[in-house]
């Protein structure tokens, strides 16, 4: 199930807002009752959705946050930037592809959800 923040991003994104803040534009609450986060308070200049149109939105906020989940571990595989650079520096000096096949084996092991 997708968090509410990711519903309202995506809410926001198909409402032409790209940037939210969530500690101004959009401030979320959870009483920690049971009943889950709630918006506090709406300060975009869009009308705030209803609990039908978050609803609705599921399925995209789903498939962002799973895309996210890959993207981190991705990030985590390729190694710092600095071994990144060092491989493409000594695949260059070597006539290797070291860097290309790290890249490409990462990729494949960790594809980004498309649905």
């Amino acid at each position: 199930m997708a968090s509410l923040l990711n519903k309202i991003k995506e809410y926001c994104k198909a409402n032409s807002v790209n940037e939210i803040d969530f500690t101004s534009d959009v401030l979320l609450q959870d009483d920690s009752n049971g009943q889950g986060p709630y918006i506090k308070e709406w300060n975009l200049d869009i009308a705030q959705p209803t609990q039908a149109q978050l609803d609705a939105l599921e399925t995209a906020a789903d498939l962002e946050e799973r895309q996210e989940a890959v993207r981190a571990t991705r990030k985590a595989a390729y190694g710092s930037i600095e071994d990144q650079l060092d491989m493409q520096y000594k695949d260059k000096l070597n006539g290797t592809t070291t860097w290309d096949d790290h890249v490409a084996a990462v990729k494949s092991a960790n594809p980004i959800p498309t649905e």
